[in-house]
């Protein structure tokens, strides 16, 4: 997915930004899509991936790290998951 393309959700969708509320909203079936940070850790990596399985939940792999997703977020602090 391109920069772009996430700039594209994030101004058309409603977001979740972090891992806990992403990982209760895949367990609730309430996410098409899940993006990780390319410095996402493994555990929560795996955590989600998991949840994602049982859920059929797209996982976006981004390219970018987590400080630089927080600033395309315009956020001042460093995002590794979000959702829609």
């Amino acid at each position: 997915m391109s920069l772009v393309d996430l700039k594209k959700v994030l101004k058309e969708k409603e977001v979740v930004i972090g891992t806990d509320k992403a990982i209760k909203n895949i367990k609730r079936g309430k996410c098409e899509k899940v993006f990780l940070s390319s410095n996402c850790p493994e555990e929560v990596k795996g955590d989600i991936e998991h949840y994602s399985k049982l859920n059929k939940t797209e996982i976006v792999q981004l390219k970018q790290p987590n400080d630089e997703l927080g600033m395309i977020c315009k956020k001042p602090f460093s995002i590794s998951v979000l959702c829609y």
